[in-house]
């Protein structure tokens, strides 16, 4: 996790006792705390340890741990023998979000907040919304899947939790408010809403994308994925906000029902009834160009230098979410000729070999039916070939629908790791499998299992003719595979640089 300065606070555990209606404190109520944490291994003196239940290991059984680091008081489900002051509640994720919020004053009231949720696109909109306010002047902060942005100051996101813990969060926003920034935009996540992480935040502007099929691992059905990620827009119309939707997408449409008292702009490119609307779209193999009309804030050509029709819909949410930001619309346009780099986002690997590798982040369903549509519209005359996985411990049904969408889409595939983490890496693998020979594919013609990422790319390459398309997806910007509990470092794109490197092409380096 990237760090954020820590400001110098502190606050009587008593009074954050307090802001919680059902917390009992045990202990002296007149306990100094001066910073907060969820890791015992990251416990200074004077900290509280918030003991929180998680899926692999029960924070209660570290307070000892972060006793003895020099805890002066525990946040906790139940009470413990130790002679530390305690706060005992129902339930220590929420009540960590309220204490969060009111150890670092309340920082979403003092700066304005963007949360964007969907399935797919978080992060692309998410900089593209980013990049916009910058364009127009503004200081900004965001917290997201691959970096976490405080005034100028830029950190890889090291962590696999797009939306972090609730006291990050709120670290992270009262460094923002410090640095000067007046905007953060934070990636929203099913997750991160149903786990009290954006809890105590007052967001202006929610956006959502798309709301396809993930996550159903922690949430059981579509439907309670989607009641998760409504959370952020019922708050948004609780505070008289902005709920910007995408209407093209149903999932996302259905967010309108929740927005009770937030003020709608909707956008798409489907000619339906919308407030920013994309028309004239014209695409190729350098971005798309496209006329966006609004209803209230003019019309703009625009030439965005990012393929596929999903980034025309990006850029449209990020439009919907800088105008009523209050950035003007010519400004708009000019910044989309522009947009930042987005590590992982269609990005290529360019060596001097005689068909194309791009890297993408594309690990549900959805997103690799976009990616591998787009690009055999990009390469009409070679073959497409993907090398992708699942991860471990998540949604099981979507393994076989991705086995689906590879055999009905990609003239051969590589079926390989993603994250595995405490799974059998060879029974995910074989679970894709089932799904592609279900679709009509036979293994070693149109399909094969590696478990080894590196050797399942080293396949594809081989396998791959001039004016072919190798897609390399799953993994995008992240630095490792997670197997079991530990992070084996990894670099997608530098493997396939030196697997480039060894079938004798030159290096000739990578963009997006």
């Amino acid at each position: 996790m990237a760090e954020a300065p820590q400001p110098n606070r502190s606050a009587l555990i008593g009074d954050l006792a307090d802001v919680l209606p059902r917390a009992r404190p045990i202990g002296d109520r007149a306990t100094r705390i001066g910073g907060i944490a969820y890791d015992s291994r990251l416990v200074g003196p004077g900290d509280l340890f918030a003991a929180l239940p998680g899926a692999d290991a029960d924070g209660h059984a570290y307070a000892a741990d972060a006793a003895r680091r020099g805890a002066a008081a525990l946040l906790v489900e139940r009470p413990l023998d130790l002679p530390v002051p305690q706060v005992l509640v129902p339930d220590s994720r929420a009540a960590l979000a309220a204490i969060a919020a009111a150890f670092f004053g309340h920082p979403s009231r003092e700066i304005d907040v963007v949360g964007v949720t969907g399935t797919d696109g978080k992060t692309t909109t998410s900089y593209l919304i980013d990049g916009l306010l910058r364009a127009a002047g503004r200081r900004t902060g965001m917290v997201g899947t691959v970096a976490v942005r405080i005034g100028d100051d830029v950190t890889d996101h090291a962590t696999r939790q797009t939306t972090p813990e609730s006291v990050d969060i709120q670290r992270y926003l009262r460094a923002m408010v410090d640095a000067g920034a007046g905007w953060a935009t934070l990636e929203a996540t099913s997750h991160g809403l149903a786990m009290h992480r954006l809890d105590g935040i007052t967001f202006g502007i929610a956006a959502v994308t798309n709301v396809t099929h993930e996550h159903l691992d922690f949430h059981g059905t579509v439907e309670a994925y989607r009641r998760a990620k409504s959370v952020l827009f019922a708050r948004v119309g609780e505070s008289g906000g902005t709920a910007v939707v995408n209407v093209d997408d149903p999932g996302a449409e259905a967010m309108l029902g929740v927005a009770d008292g937030a003020t709608i702009i909707r956008y798409g490119a489907s000619g339906r009834d919308t407030e920013v609307r994309a028309i004239d779209v014209v695409a190729d193999a350098r971005g798309s160009r496209f006329r966006i009309e609004t209803s209230g804030w003019g019309a703009a050509a625009v030439d965005l230098p990012l393929i596929g029709d999903f980034n025309v819909a990006n850029a449209l949410c990020a439009t919907a979410v800088a105008l009523a930001a209050g950035v003007d619309l010519p400004t708009i346009a000019s910044a989309l000729r522009t947009p930042p780099a987005i590590p992982g986002r269609m990005s290529t690997v360019a060596a001097g070999q005689p068909f194309s590798v791009v890297i993408d982040y594309a690990h549900t369903p959805d997103a690799l039916t976009k990616v591998l549509t787009l690009l055999r519209g990009l390469h009409p005359e070679g073959r497409l070939i993907v090398v992708f996985g699942s991860a471990g411990e998540r949604d099981l049904e979507k393994r076989p629908r991705q086995g689906g969408v590879a055999a009905r889409l990609a003239d051969y595939a590589v079926i390989t790791t993603e994250d595995p983490r405490n799974e059998d890496a060879g029974e995910i693998v074989d679970q894709i499998a089932a799904g592609a020979v279900g679709a009509g594919a036979r293994e070693g013609d149109r399909f094969d299992r590696i478990v080894d990422r590196r050797e399942a790319i080293r396949r594809a390459f081989a396998a791959a003719r001039p004016g072919d398309c190798v897609l390399l997806a799953g993994k995008g910007h992240e630095r490792s595979i997670i197997w079991g509990r530990e992070k084996r470092p990894w670099d997608e794109a530098g493997v396939a640089t030196e697997l480039l490197s060894e079938l004798g092409y030159g290096v000739g380096g990578s963009d997006r």
